[in-house]
């Protein structure tokens, strides 16, 4: 797996240190979302993120699926945190990787297609019981919607933010997000130590596959706010013996999220 090592796993810092000024968080925000790339992030959907982030406690540990333009403003705002990107492109984590040293890259084989988001959704529901309960250590899991293929240690770490930005999501021959989203909830409710809350936001949240395995597995009563296509969940940590996802599935999203321009 091209990456860095566990030793270097913390990436730019361990312990407590300064945060970054203010002043300097939103100037970073002003320029990547003034990006000239048409497939940046707009400043409403930065936004968010960077206060999650900046809020976090001292180490923060940042998962984030996708290598985007974003890339560097994440490990930037994570300041003395810990920041682990995953991308399905085995080729372009370990060229990222290459040109900034200090980024943490691993890559991911996606075994899914968006065409298959109903039936994978339906199998996982199926097997809640054994393969793709809400609380395991999916490093042993056969669930067709976890991945079980990361570094050990990506599955030992209490992970306070996550985000969903990869992998692609267009086309149904496309991989979807669905193991990401599936992924990242099962991570959330995992959690032995740390907050017991976990703050996952999925980009994109408008398109089918996204909001399908959205509302599947990390809940519209979890659901804290919409903005545009980014959606803001908060899931809490789960005792082991839990055999739910949602505790209730009949929550009206629009009374939860809200919008922004």
């Amino acid at each position: 797996v091209p990456g860095s090592s566990v030793s270097a796993f913390g990436g730019g810092g361990g312990g407590g240190g300064a945060l970054l000024p203010t002043t300097v968080i939103n100037t970073l925000l002003h320029y990547a979302s003034r990006s000239n790339d048409s497939f940046h992030m707009t400043y409403a959907e930065l936004k968010p993120i960077s206060d999650v982030l900046r809020k976090c406690s001292s180490p923060c540990n940042f998962l984030v699926f996708g290598l985007t333009q974003e890339t560097l403003l994440w490990k930037a705002l994570n300041h003395n945190g810990r920041t682990v990107f995953i991308d399905e492109n085995r080729y372009y984590a370990a060229y990222f990787e290459e040109l900034h040293p200090e980024i943490d890259a691993y890559d991911v084989q996606y075994t899914t297609k968006a065409s298959e988001t109903r039936e994978l959704i339906a199998s996982a529901k199926a097997q809640i019981r054994n393969e793709c309960r809400p609380v395991q250590n999916l490093l042993f899991s056969d669930c067709k919607l976890g991945i079980n293929d990361l570094p050990n240690h990506v599955y030992e770490v209490d992970w306070d933010l996550i985000l969903i930005d990869g992998p692609r999501g267009e086309g149904d021959e496309g991989p979807g997000r669905m193991q990401p989203i599936f992924t990242s909830g099962v991570l959330a409710r995992s959690k032995k130590g740390g907050n017991p809350k976990t703050h996952i936001f999925v980009h994109d949240y408008y398109r089918d596959v996204e909001k399908m395995s959205g509302d599947e597995f990390l809940c519209k009563e979890n659901l804290v706010e919409l903005n545009g296509v980014l959606a803001h969940f908060v899931v809490e940590r789960m005792e082991e013996n839990s055999y739910q996802y949602c505790r209730n599935k009949n929550i009206n999203t629009s009374r939860k999220a809200s919008s922004s321009s």
